[in-house]
């Protein structure tokens, strides 16, 4: 009896021994990969708001020549953006700020759905309105958005004839 205690109480203390041992090292592992994440590439806010300026930009050309295709690519690709600011720039207090650009993105969305250039133009006026007022809100009020005269690209078709 003596000796099954002895052999019990060994046995645990050996347990006991073996599961800090495997703690330390999960523990190292989770450092590790927690230093690797933390030096992952995270896109900063201005690299998101280009993305977002090359997009409005495209997003007109498309909606003037009524290619409903690549401006529904483009309005989706701004939103895309704006998703992304918030999950990856979420401690930036603009990124509380940038949803106040969904409702006019949800109706540039509408117009391009309908098909409808009158309604894309409003929409798109109240979309580069609602740009500068979110710039105003968060003090960035020195980056005006405008509607673009020139495409931003040499290097693109935006009118359907062409496309084709």
């Amino acid at each position: 009896m003596k000796y099954s205690i002895i052999i019990t109480v060994l046995v645990v203390f050996i347990s006991c021994n073996q599961s800090t041992g495997n703690n330390k090292v999960l523990q190292n592992r989770i450092d590790s990969l927690e230093k690797k994440l933390a030096d992952t590439y995270k896109p900063g806010f201005g690299e998101f708001m280009s993305s977002i300026q090359v997009h409005h930009a495209k997003l007109w050309f498309a909606g003037q020549n009524k290619n409903w295709a690549l401006a529904d690519f483009e309005i989706h690709e701004i939103m895309e953006a704006v998703e992304n600011i918030q999950k990856y720039q979420a401690e930036r207090k603009e990124s509380e700020k940038v949803i106040m650009i969904n409702p006019a993105l949800d109706s540039v969305n509408a117009a391009i759905t309908k098909q409808d250039p009158v309604q894309f133009r409003n929409s798109y006026v109240l979309l580069t309105n609602t740009c500068n007022n979110c710039h105003h809100a968060v003090n960035f009020e020195f980056n005006v958005v405008t509607i673009p005269d020139k495409p931003p690209f040499s290097n693109q078709v935006f009118t359907i004839e062409k496309a084709k």
